[in-house]
């Protein structure tokens, strides 16, 4: 039996990641900059000195810390009626009223004509059948340039569950926002064409404070390094099983077997916070490491949820052959998706010219499905996914320390071509996330 078999049987029947996953799930919450971030940290710290890791130690990064207090929306033409709502982080503390107008999936066509000047602006957290992702920060940013008073984000997927969700990468928002049921939703759509009107107050703060990383290596100490992350952090709403609880138990799967096995390059394992709200722990990540020296970078944010494992490229074809070959080794099927997105912790070394691939995996239905919500709890995970996912991590990641792979560097023209050629540069600019000194 090779010494690559007999690490992946080891693994088969691991509890240490699910050991990890409820760890993390039973701490109170793990809104970044606030104690459960933290003790996140410190856990995956433990795991991956169990695991093998030598050098394991935490960062901490400046951070502009938000807090939920209350928030209250209520529905004051035609009729007068209270609704369950959340505060979306980096909401400003404040009043808004006004007219209710429904902006459906929030596009830039759906705003185009509309005016929302001094509105209460209600958009769905779904996307157009057939289209692009429309992120929330697109619609909450069109929302603030075309003058809304206020903001409610409805879910469409049904429960009674209200989303959450950052409303701008690392700074407080413009205007207060909420996230209601598409139960409450269905309500306000139908009030909007009544030309109802609504008051919503939030009562938040943002301070300066702190997040956490930990990060710790594998392998030889060559120049080079692969660089392997997810994020540990999540919403204070739910436990953030699937948001990314399970990402992170499935780098320590990943960890447990590349302790075992030859790798030509060092391997550099790390957990990050703030990741939702604006990829702030893998930005300070990125500062700190040589962009030069990392070969490659593999974010497994959304990895161990579901079944079937996904892989994005961003930009990077060369990951298609090794992916590939870790498939048909294995026997198990990766879905490859040419596609490149802003939104989770790759885009900091993609931006600094690092190849840079995501492990997904599938949700049954489009969208979030129970991430971002109250239902995001260990009981919707699955110890297997996330040992499998782990272990075709691990392989991914040997494959990529060999001492013959290189893999191209990403231009910074090609990407922001792809970008705009993919429709997305003005949902990133509405977002504000489209980067500063791109034409």
């Amino acid at each position: 039996m090779t010494e690559e078999a007999r690490a992946l049987g080891r693994a088969w029947t691991d509890e240490t990641p699910w050991a990890v996953l409820t760890a993390l799930t039973e701490l109170d919450h793990r809104l970044a900059g606030h104690e459960g971030e933290r003790r996140a940290a410190e856990i995956t710290a433990d795991a991956l000195r169990e695991a093998g890791a030598r050098n394991v130690e935490a960062q901490h990064f400046d951070l502009p810390v938000w807090t939920r207090g209350d928030c209250s929306l209520r529905v004051t033409e035609p009729t007068d009626r209270g609704f369950e709502a959340v505060a979306l982080p980096y909401s400003p503390a404040g009043d808004a009223t006004g007219r209710l107008v429904d902006v459906g999936f929030g596009t830039d066509d759906e705003f185009e004509g509309v005016d929302v000047a001094g509105a209460v602006v209600l958009a769905s957290t779904d996307s157009p059948p057939g289209g692009r992702l429309v992120h929330r920060m697109e619609k909450y940013g069109r929302a603030v340039d075309g003058g809304a008073a206020g903001f409610v984000f409805y879910n469409h997927k049904d429960g009674q569950h209200p989303p959450t969700g950052s409303l701008r990468f690392g700074r407080e928002g413009e205007i207060p926002a909420v996230g209601v049921s598409t139960e409450t939703g269905d309500w306000l759509r139908e009030y909007a064409g009544e030309g109802g009107e609504v008051a919503l107050s939030v009562d938040a703060q943002t301070a300066p404070g702190e997040g956490t990383n930990t990060q710790g290596v594998l392998g030889p100490d060559t120049e080079e390094e692969v660089v392997v992350l997810a994020h540990h952090d999540a919403h204070d709403i739910a436990e953030g099983a699937l948001d990314n609880g399970c990402g992170v138990a499935t780098l320590v799967a990943a960890a447990r077997v590349l302790a075992d096995l030859d790798l030509d390059t060092r391997v550099r394992l790390a957990t990050v916070g703030a990741e939702e709200v604006g990829l702030q722990g893998s930005s300070a990540l990125a500062d700190s490491l040589d962009p030069d020296a990392v070969r490659a970078v593999v974010n497994l944010d959304g990895a161990g949820r579901y079944r079937t494992l996904r892989a994005f490229l961003h930009g990077t074809d060369a990951f298609e052959g090794v992916l590939d070959d870790v498939s048909d080794d294995t026997g198990h099927p990766i879905e490859v998706r040419d596609t490149v997105h802003p939104y989770s912790d790759h885009w900091p070394f993609l931006r600094a010219g690092v190849p840079a691939v995501q492990l997904h995996s599938v949700t049954p239905e489009r969208g979030r499905g129970w991430g971002h919500t109250h239902a995001d709890t260990r009981d919707k995970a699955d110890s297997r996914n996330v040992r499998e996912h782990g272990m075709l991590a691990a392989l991914l990641v040997q494959r990529l320390t060999s001492a013959d792979r290189s893999v191209p560097r990403p231009d910074e023209h090609a990407l922001r071509e792809r970008l705009a050629d993919d429709g997305m540069r003005p949902g990133m600019e509405a977002a504000g996330v489209w980067p500063v000194g791109w034409n």
